[in-house]
């Protein structure tokens, strides 16, 4: 097939990631309007995550652009040193949102650059060095980041992890470690295991616990509602600090502004991206409680990037918050998860290759399996290619139906933008309900 210019320019010229370079097949993008995505010959494809679950408000919001340009007529890069109306407009808005007691926020360009100045920043304001968080995480793929998560892409750099890092299993009921019966059951053991790991490792050496507000790419594996209560408490008894990364899973996508908020815990740092601005433009944050602000009001901070509270970023985040809060998209992220909850108990019947579906909000994911008895994986954690030739068959059928979603291993990740309607949640579940039928066949 010969392929347009414009493609293989992208092929020739430019590196894709985490994938095979001469693998590779993309979905051009010409352009996109709400929930739906349009490629260079007009095929239309339904935005069924968000893109990396960040375009919470959907594509092509004219407030968005408008704003954008009223700032660079303005202003459109000045040094991290200066002060300027929207950084201190997007400050205030974001304490005013935020858990109790974070105060001040450090712009970063997104994510994985929150999570690493969080890292620095708990270790040196602990003068401690190690720093736990969960295997089944993901926290970004800057060096420190990614060696903080677990998500096995790390592995095949795994010389290049930073030290220092401890990690502990997930409470994940489904597949419980230590073979629990229940969610409860699986939090009070997964509890008990994170306290054990602490004296093992010495509790006074550790910085912080790191964690998601809720569970997004690891497969959206839900906490049992006790739980990250007794992982503040445990923090709070050995002086470590509470971290919560809600890159994915804050600004409404799990119907509150943030996932930690379903836990009523106050961490002492937050790192935040993604809906922050939408995707819109790059732009994160890491935000910190009064007290450790307030440590640096006559210390030095050594924290700093070239493109740190950058403008026109900033004007595109308070667009953003603007449009979650004039449509009441976080009342609405509720309201359309009952209804996908609600649509998946159907899929649940019809399918019985679906052996778990999980969700908080819009932070969906579908899990399937050979066998609901055994729960054998349609595809193994960490699956080789071979050993997912089931499920490109399913993600190859969602991509032919005109859908775009996020697909690894066994999952099927739901996360549609908060504005989604409906009729437009039935067109997915329907394209998604077609896709498993061929993981229907694999049942056992």
């Amino acid at each position: 097939m010969i392929q347009a210019p414009n493609i293989k320019d992208n092929l020739d010229y430019t590196l894709f990631s985490w994938s095979s370079q001469g693998a590779l097949s993309p979905i051009h993008a010409d352009h996109a309007k709400g929930v739906y995505l349009f490629d260079s010959d007009g095929k239309k494809y339904l935005d069924f995550s968000s893109q990396l679950m960040n375009v919470n408000i959907g594509h092509g919001r004219q407030e968005v652009t408008d704003a954008v340009v009223r700032q660079m007529e303005r202003l459109s890069y000045v040094a991290p040193s200066f002060t300027t109306d929207v950084r201190g407009e997007l400050g205030k808005r974001l304490e005013a949102i935020s858990p109790v007691g974070l105060t001040k926020t450090f712009f970063t360009l997104g994510g994985a650059e929150a999570i690493e100045n969080a890292i620095k920043l708990a270790r040196l304001h602990t003068g401690r060095h190690k720093i736990m968080t969960q295997y089944r995480a993901y926290h970004g793929a800057t060096v420190g980041a990614m060696t903080a998560g677990g998500d096995p892409r790390k592995l095949k750099v795994d010389a290049q992890q930073a030290p220092n890092f401890v990690h502990v299993q997930n409470p994940y009921a489904y597949r419980c470690p230590w073979y629990s019966d229940s969610i409860e059951e699986c939090g009070k053991r997964g509890i008990a295991n994170l306290e054990k790991i602490l004296k093992y490792e010495g509790p006074e050496n550790f910085a912080a616990l790191l964690m998601e507000g809720e569970s997004g790419s690891s497969g959206c594996i839900k906490y049992p509602p006790f739980y990250l209560k007794e992982v503040k408490r445990l923090c709070d008894k050995y002086d470590i600090l509470l971290i919560i990364d809600e890159v994915m899973s804050g600004f409404g996508r799990t119907g509150k502004w943030f996932g930690i908020d379903h836990h009523h815990v106050s961490p002492d740092m937050m790192c935040i991206a993604k809906g922050l601005t939408a995707g819109y433009l790059p732009l994160g944050g890491l935000m910190v409680s009064e007290t450790i602000a307030k440590a640096y009001d006559d210390n030095y901070l050594p924290l700093g990037l070239t493109y740190s509270a950058h403008p026109v970023a900033c004007a595109s985040a308070l667009s953003v918050l603007d449009i979650y809060e004039k449509e009441n998209l976080v009342e609405k992220a509720v309201d359309n998860g009952k209804y996908i909850d609600y649509k998946m108990t159907d899929l649940i019947d019809r399918h019985p290759s679906i052996g778990d579906w999980r969700n908080t909000g819009m932070l969906g994911c579908i899990e399937l399996v050979k066998n609901r008895k055994t729960k054998e994986p349609m595809a193994p954690w960490n699956a080789s290619a071979s050993e997912m030739k089931t499920m490109k068959k399913v993600a190859a059928k969602i991509r032919e139906l005109g859908m775009f979603t996020f697909v690894k291993w066994n999952f099927i990740f739901v996360a549609p933008p908060l504005n989604i309607t409906q009729d437009q949640i039935d067109e997915g579940l329907s394209i998604i309900s077609e896709a498993i039928s061929i993981a229907d066949q694999e049942v056992i």
